[in-house]
């Protein structure tokens, strides 16, 4: 007794504030904890960009020594040579366009716009967070992995910011994911389903149609119909390419789409720009294509990024420096201009909801095309990833 009455002094001689700590521990409070809880994650994957000047070694070092985005001879080796000689021209690249890559400052409003308007669309699956999981810069996979687990997601969407698969962009970062989780284990209580591409879907050809649209119209009315349209996307080694990656036909289709959207008012080409080290690549290349219809006697291009969601060093500094402004001082007399990439344009946030609810209400956690290896595909991490896939995904139940 006199231990109990000791306690309750004790109680009563606290202040408020620590007497309020068991408060939180009441089932009003730990109901209000979990209604905050997200219901939903979107992992939202993506390539990155370094913030800063000082971070674009450490961001090379992880492209060269990652065999799912190049092969390269004992790379071990040659990987960290490349990045350490290549760092200071791009730092110079970077301090060009401001001094760093904005593709996170677009990503995580693209995420929360897209969370917000899933929230109003799909309550069942509400709320909704969004998460960025980058392959090369900050915030890492394996961060973002264990911020979803100390959030406690009941179900992740793991939705890649490629439209276009391939297995040097979309595959590197779901191998991440894989090897992140093969010797440790998944969270209890999340479920997992993925969206690998999405190239075909309407809502982002209309987007891309209406980029297009708006650059059309600052060409005089007497030219306008004559610009070529120059879709550009990042090229691919043509060891890939004849390995089977599926990306070269995707892009091709996003095309087409947008395009069919445009009634083909104009004429178009499908180029290819990025090409790094001496091995034959994907071409015709953007600059090279610019070139040669300059030959032709054609004066006015329109550039888009056909297979980019926001910007970033590709289409800040490649395409708008490197393009349309060095090589138009060049070449002379040109009229290139360059339609921006999707973004926070109110149709491409509508699209990106549309995909997710989709596959929340539908009966695919993962694609059969995703679970295909390519024909001549000889990497067993990747047979052994698609196989830990396939194991785990399953969509959440919407009763």
């Amino acid at each position: 007794m006199k231990a109990l009455s000791t306690l309750s002094v004790l109680r009563l001689q606290l202040p408020r504030q620590a007497r309020s700590i068991s408060a939180t521990s009441s089932p009003n409070a730990q109901a209000q904890t979990e209604q905050k809880r997200p219901k939903t994650g979107v992992l939202m994957l993506n390539m990155g960009g370094p913030q800063t000047t000082d971070e674009v070694g450490e961001y090379l070092l992880r492209i060269m020594t990652d065999r799912d985005m190049i092969q390269l001879p004992v790379q071990g080796t040659l990987g960290p040579y490349i990045a350490k000689r290549r760092t200071p021209d791009v730092m110079k690249k970077y301090s060009e366009i401001g001094g760093g890559s904005p593709i996170l400052k677009w990503t995580k409003l693209q995420g929360d716009l897209l969370c917000k308007r899933l929230d109003a669309v799909s309550p069942q699956t509400a709320p909704h967070k969004p998460y960025v999981a980058f392959r090369y810069a900050n915030p890492l996979t394996e961060k973002t992995l264990a911020e979803l687990e100390q959030d406690g997601v009941q179900h992740t969407v793991v939705f890649s910011q490629y439209p276009q698969y391939s297995c040097a962009t979309s595959g590197s970062s779901f191998n991440a994911i894989f090897t992140h989780y093969s010797n440790k284990s998944l969270p209890q209580g999340m479920s997992w389903s993925i969206i690998d591409r999405w190239g075909t879907n309407l809502k982002l050809a209309k987007v891309f149609a209406d980029r297009i649209e708006g650059e059309l119209k600052k060409f005089p009315e007497d030219v306008r119909d004559d610009a070529i349209i120059l879709f550009s996307a990042h090229s691919l080694p043509l060891k890939a390419v004849n390995r089977g990656d599926p990306y070269p036909s995707e892009v091709g289709a996003t095309v087409q789409l947008v395009m069919e959207q445009l009634g083909h008012c104009n004429p178009y080409s499908l180029v290819w720009q990025s090409k790094v080290g001496p091995l034959p690549w994907l071409a015709p290349f953007t600059d090279d294509a610019i070139k040669g219809y300059v030959k032709q006697g054609k004066k006015n291009f329109i550039l888009v990024p056909i297979a980019f969601v926001n910007e970033h060093i590709e289409t800040l500094h490649e395409l708008d420096i490197e393009y349309c402004h060095d090589l138009v001082k060049e070449l002379g007399d040109l009229n290139i201009k360059r339609a921006p990439a999707p973004n926070d344009h109110p149709l491409f946030i509508e699209a990106m909801a549309d995909i997710v609810k989709s596959h929340l209400e539908g009966k695919t956690a993962v694609g059969p095309k995703f679970l295909t290896r390519c024909p001549h595909c000889v990497n067993s991490r990747c047979h052994s990833s698609k196989q830990w896939w396939k194991s785990i995904c399953k969509l959440p139940s919407l009763q």
